[in-house]
């Protein structure tokens, strides 16, 4: 197996572990930064350079970005997180396992021809970037409108402030 792909995956492994597994939501998304950079990398090792851009750039770039300022514009001064560890682990473990059983059998029964190269794209990435920033930039502002939007409504419940004269807010 060839040694970049492998360290790629286990980076991937170690960065998705590490998110599962700490205590503080921030790190948690800074590993999942981790993951996609390094799905990013897997996808650039496998020949699919556009996907590899999509994902730094959409993930990476903007998605990863979202989260981290959500979780720092919502967060209550005073009030203390509960760690992630306290869920379950049960669940978890029963559908991870599942999942790996399901992945392992599909890997297991696929056929692929022997020695065969993969087949090259119909249409090269340089053809895909410019139908993308060309005949595709509605749908590019679109998206960019949905994070922004999302981010507003990050800061507008992170800024929600108490009524005034120690009245109690209704319940909601």
């Amino acid at each position: 197996m060839d040694p970049a792909f492998t360290l790629l995956t286990l980076g991937l492994l170690a960065a998705a572990t590490a998110a599962m597994s700490l205590r503080h939501l921030v790190a948690c998304a800074l590993c999942l930064v981790a993951v996609f950079l390094a799905g990013a990398g897997l996808f650039l090792h496998l020949g699919a350079e556009f996907l590899a851009f999509a994902q730094v750039l959409v993930y990476v770039g903007a998605i990863s970005i979202l989260i981290v300022f959500a979780l720092l514009l919502t967060r209550t001064r005073g009030a203390e997180s509960a760690p992630l560890c306290a869920r379950p682990r049960g669940w978890g473990l029963a559908v991870a396992g599942g999942v790996t059983g399901l992945l392992l059998a599909a890997v297991g029964t696929a056929r692929l021809p022997a020695g065969a190269a993969p087949p090259r794209p119909a249409v090269p990435v340089r053809e895909l970037g410019l139908e993308l920033m060309s005949r595709q930039v509605p749908a590019l502002l679109v998206v960019g409108l949905l994070l922004t939007a999302a981010l507003i409504g990050a800061v507008v419940l992170a800024l929600r402030e108490p009524p005034a004269g120690g009245e109690k807010e209704p319940p909601a």
